[in-house]
């Protein structure tokens, strides 16, 4: 089942990422910090169905237990979200998750793996692919920037700071996805119950925190109800991370890289709603991952 929940996880995070652009706003200061309060509110009463639905008894301990985990990927998606604000989705998306093939290299040093040469050879496929989709984007870029002489919209810039906050982003999810391997792979130090919802109240309590700040302190002008894009994201990401939690409890070192391909899917959702165009170079990279999700899924039935 990791494989079904892999794909549905990637699926659903490539959702997320284009209401993410789409709810972004280059000229709003405090845009990641209202996409932090809307992701939070959702795992927040998704956390407490969830819970209830399953009559599964919550320890607030448990928060305090997954913490180093929960640090990394809310710090990491914070600083994903301003990246955002100033670089495009097609390019951020793929560079961020480079981060699954830097949890992949992380749990084969420090844990020793039962992984046969189908399993690798589908990981490295796709990380290829997932690298070469920004590259790609890149050089595309570029290319229409000197043919049109035209000068970018200020949410799509590629300077130094731009570009920065997706390799910080891969560098923290990377290292946040390595703990929860271990934490529900490896050592099997809680269940993905206790894992998920652990995750999900603390960043409720982050999101409420950082409305407090907006409202209280800079009087920022904020209503949840109105942020369609920003709630649309909120429930993806949320879909996503119910299904991923599940996935790295049973194949952490090769789910971690598949999970990252969503990217691929941000790349496609992007074209369709946000107008960009996919060029044949597109298309090629696009085959090599789904090439290797492919060998993934019959290595899984073999």
């Amino acid at each position: 089942m990791w494989f079904l929940f892999s794909i549905l996880t990637a699926l659903a995070w490539g959702g997320a990422d284009l209401f993410y652009k789409k709810g972004s706003d280059s000229n709003d200061k405090y845009s990641h910090l209202k996409i932090v309060v809307m992701v939070g509110l959702v795992m927040g009463i998704h956390a407490t169905g969830f819970s209830l639905y399953k009559g599964i008894e919550f320890h607030p301990f448990d928060m305090v237990k997954y913490l180093p985990v929960s640090f990394f990927y809310i710090v990491s998606m914070t600083i994903g979200y301003v990246g955002l604000r100033y670089l495009e989705l097609s390019i951020s998306s793929p560079v961020q998750n480079s981060s699954g093939a830097i949890t992949a290299i992380l749990l084969f040093i420090f844990f020793r793996q039962d992984i046969d040469w189908i399993h690798i050879i589908g990981v490295v496929i796709i990380t290829v692919g997932v690298i070469g989709i920004a590259i790609v984007e890149k050089q595309e870029e570029n290319k229409i920037m000197r043919l049109n002489n035209i000068q970018v919209d200020n949410k799509y810039q590629l300077g130094f700071m731009a570009v920065m906050f997706p390799i910080i982003y891969a560098l923290l999810d990377g290292a946040g996805t390595f703990a929860d391997g271990i934490y529900l792979d490896e050592l099997k130090l809680m269940s993905e119950d206790s894992a998920l919802l652990a995750y999900e109240y603390t960043f409720f309590i982050c999101a409420a925190i950082t409305f407090i700040y907006l409202k209280g302190v800079k009087k920022v002008q904020f209503n949840v109800f109105k942020e369609r894009d920003k709630a649309c994201a909120a429930i993806l990401e949320t879909t996503g991370q119910f299904f991923y939690v599940y996935a790295m409890s049973a194949y952490a070192i090769i789910a971690a890289p598949l999970i990252a391909s969503y990217s691929i899917f941000s790349v496609i959702l992007s074209r369709i709603f946000l107008k960009e165009k996919l060029t044949p170079k597109h298309y090629f990279v696009i085959a090599i991952v789904m090439l290797g999700i492919i060998i993934l899924g019959v290595a899984d039935e073999l």
